[in-house]
């Protein structure tokens, strides 16, 4: 049985909401996104635990996202590897590579409709952002600190890649297999690959296994039903890669004697401003 023991500076336990409110708690979180800060100050005395906290990480979000984004494509090792990755797929594009490849699959389909329809929308970022916040809201509402902070911080990575994929697009902008725009580079992939990687720096192999699996079987799909190039799919492979482990070990976070050191915010009934000390056992 796993339990957790917090130490906190004004800490108050205050669980309100059930499982059965969390996809509204979710919708909830959208408009506030969307809504602050003007809005932000209009949610009622009424509104669930979790917002309060919303709040409060909504408004430090962007300095986060760029802080992250900076140490990501500032760091040396990141730019050799996608330069590498991006000198591999303009190879793979330019020789014989990407027509033999899509010519395979021409001819030797893996998925049928219903299939390759899921996994599209399993391995879209369409689907992990949501994923991510509906993660950040139970977190909030349990108050785990520890399991908040790493849906932050997974919501961070997804949004830097998301931001710099599309930008590529519109560069680029090459056609896919089946004619349609926006081929370079695969946004399925490089999303499922973030997503796996930041699950490795946080969780281990045990988890990760499964994620990595999970992203190679995306970008097999989007390969399969001529969605995308192979050159595609690689340089979104590694864009995913560098996103997500470089911002997932960004906030790993100190520790004090084993306890994990996270910030801790009042509410609107305890203002407060302090640190959290946590413990999973």
């Amino acid at each position: 049985m796993n339990r957790r023991l917090a130490l906190s500076a004004g800490f108050c336990d205050n669980r309100r909401p059930m499982m059965s409110r969390w996809v509204r708690n979710l919708l909830c979180v959208c408009v506030s996104a969307l809504s602050l800060p003007g809005g932000a100050a209009e949610l009622d005395e009424a509104a669930p635990s979790w917002v309060e906290s919303a709040k409060a990480d909504l408004r430090i979000f962007p300095d986060r996202l760029k802080a992250d984004a900076k140490a990501t494509f500032v760091h040396p090792d990141n730019l050799a590897l996608l330069a590498w990755a991006g000198l591999a797929s303009v190879a793979m594009h330019n020789g014989n590579a990407d027509d033999d490849v899509a010519d395979h699959f021409d001819r030797h389909e893996g998925f049928g409709n219903f299939g390759g329809e899921t996994l599209k929308v399993v391995g879209s970022p369409a689907f992990h952002l949501p994923a991510a916040a509906l993660w950040y809201v139970v977190s909030a509402d349990k108050q785990n600190e520890v399991s908040k902070q790493r849906a932050v911080t997974m919501l961070s990575a997804l949004t830097i890649n998301g931001v710099v994929t599309g930008a590529l697009k519109a560069v680029r902008n090459n056609d896919q297999p089946d004619g349609e725009i926006w081929a370079w580079p695969s946004g399925h992939t490089s999303s499922s690959f973030t997503v796996a990687s930041v699950l490795h720096e946080f969780y281990g192999l045990k988890v990760a296994l499964p994620a990595y699996l999970g992203a190679g079987v995306v970008a097999w799909r989007m390969m399969d039903q001529g969605d995308h190039w192979a050159s595609d799919v690689v340089f979104g492979a590694c864009l995913g890669w560098v996103v997500g482990h470089t911002v997932a070990r960004r906030h790993e976070g100190p520790q004090i004697a084993g306890f994990d050191v996270l910030p801790y915010y009042g509410n609107h009934e305890d203002p407060a401003v302090g640190i959290n000390l946590l413990r999973q056992f």
